[in-house]
């Protein structure tokens, strides 16, 4: 496993997630399994291109997700310290399923697939499942969850995987 993926170990391995929060200006906490605040998203309302902030409970950003401008297919980058960590664009369309590729700035690559509109696909890493997103497992209303299935893998990015691969399948259904 390349060394960009691990993380700090987390308190939890399964994360909460309201969908539609992701407007700008927007902030809400994701919540662990047990209902502690593990992660802020903040939505940044005055910038010029559309901005969230993954922070931790105290508030410290740990991942920034932009959408790129100039790009010739919607794409969204993400960073961590202000600098680049990944790339995400449609890889490919079919029918039934959404595939999205993933490009680490090492060169790693990372897929995801699945039925993202309904929030039931995967993040794999050279066939290995890194996470699932489900909401099949909720019975709350409106909410995802993010399961970090490998040990090593770093949560923060996973989460901000699935929030920007959401945000650029319903930017390509026309749901802005």
């Amino acid at each position: 496993m390349q060394p960009t993926l691990a993380g700090a170990p987390p308190r939890s391995r399964k994360y909460l997630v309201r969908d539609r929060i992701f407007g700008i200006g927007d902030d809400y906490w994701i919540e662990d399994e047990h209902g502690h605040h593990a992660f802020l998203v903040d939505g940044k309302a005055l910038r010029l291109r559309e901005t969230f902030e993954l922070k931790d409970p105290e508030r410290r950003v740990l991942i920034t997700i932009r959408k790129k401008m100039l790009a010739l297919r919607d794409t969204m980058t993400i960073e961590r310290d202000d600098r680049p960590l990944a790339t995400i664009k449609r890889k490919r369309l079919s029918l039934l399923r959404n595939h999205y590729r993933v490009e680490l700035v090492d060169g790693t690559e990372l897929d995801v697939s699945g039925k993202i509109l309904d929030r039931e696909f995967a993040v794999e890493y050279e066939g290995e499942l890194l996470a699932e997103i489900s909401r099949r497992w909720l019975t709350v209303r409106d909410t995802y969850a993010v399961n970090v299935v490998r040990e090593d893998a770093d949560p923060p990015l996973l989460i901000a995987i699935a929030v920007g691969v959401i945000r650029l399948a319903e930017r390509e259904r026309g749901e802005d």
